[in-house]
């Protein structure tokens, strides 16, 4: 029998992008609720209720209001694209590829938090450093990071691709989150494993999709003796044994000219990256990886599938 799916948000930017990567797929039934009656809350508590597994693509508040819908039915599992639930100590993170238990968390869970796209680079880069003990405590970390236009959703879409708008945005790249209280930071210093929260600066840039995220790094304030080799090194043994993230060899990534924030637009993947000198003072960790993929859409398909396997 397939599984009964609903995508409550299904006809914003990361529902739509959902139902893409699960069309033609016959494991799975989708439960679709028509756009003129997305704000039927009755349709909506119904359709919520009948699925196995109801992926929540809203606005923080929206989602909360689709959990509490799901009161006392214990049955249908949930995943979250909100930043609602990320740092919650009831919901399982689902990021599968953050530590070596992770993966069997999401298979069991009933509750599953999808992370965000910029979390998801920054901590791909952070957590492993410091589970080997490289990044001491009270490093003042930085991510500065740029996704393309889709993240923003439908209305900065429309913004970034509609200059007749009164309302369109003329520039091709542009910093927010210029108050430093961006609501990311308290997922990525919670599962970076970090004692400080970082300093997030994050930016968007005119293409739809992709993302880069850094982590610059001073070398004489880690672990004594890290070099490009030993943090390269951490992060191979960290991530060995899947298919999702990979760590672009050293050799490699000395060759580069420049990164492109598109490559991997479309993909569900994400690459990391080293970049230094050897005997140098300085490292930049890079995160590669599609806002729309593995940063959203992407993933929440994976923590379905994963959640199915059980």
């Amino acid at each position: 029998m397939s599984a009964k799916i609903f995508i409550d948000g299904e006809h914003g930017t990361t529902g739509l992008q959902i139902r893409t990567r699960m069309a033609g797929r016959r494991d799975v039934e989708l439960l679709s609720i028509p756009e003129a009656e997305r704000r039927n809350a009755a349709m909506r508590e119904d359709l919520l209720n009948s699925a196995d597994i109801a992926i929540l693509c809203l606005p923080d508040d929206a989602s909360r209001e689709a959990v509490a819908m799901l009161s006392g039915n214990n049955k249908v599992r949930i995943i979250d694209t909100s930043t609602a639930y990320r740092v919650a100590e009831d919901w399982a993170y689902g990021f599968a590829e953050m530590d070596s238990a992770q993966r069997s968390k999401i298979q069991s869970a009933r509750l599953v938090a999808n992370p965000g796209c910029y979390p998801t680079g920054a901590i791909a880069l952070i957590r492993p450093l410091r589970a080997a003990g490289l990044l001491p405590d009270g490093y003042p970390v930085s991510v500065n990071a740029v996704s393309g236009y889709t993240g923003g959703g439908k209305q900065m879409i429309a913004q970034m691709e509609d200059q007749t708008r009164d309302d369109a945005i003329s520039a091709n790249n542009f910093l927010y989150g210029l108050t430093l209280k961006h609501k990311h930071v308290p997922e990525m210093k919670i599962h970076g494993l970090l004692d400080r929260a970082p300093l997030f600066s994050p930016s968007v840039g005119r293409f739809p999709q992709g993302m880069i995220v850094q982590v610059p790094l001073f070398l004489d304030d880690l672990k004594q003796g890290a070099t490009v080799e030993s943090i390269h090194a951490a992060l191979v043994d960290h991530y060995v044994g899947q298919n999702i993230v990979s760590v672009v060899p050293l050799e490699e990534s000395s060759k580069l000219g420049r990164i492109d924030a598109e490559e991997l637009a479309g993909q569900d993947t994400m690459k990391l990256f080293v970049f230094g000198t050897a005997g140098g003072a300085h490292v930049n960790l890079v995160a590669l990886l599609d806002n729309l993929g593995k940063g959203a859409s992407g993933a929440a398909v994976q923590n379905m599938d994963l959640m199915l396997s059980a």
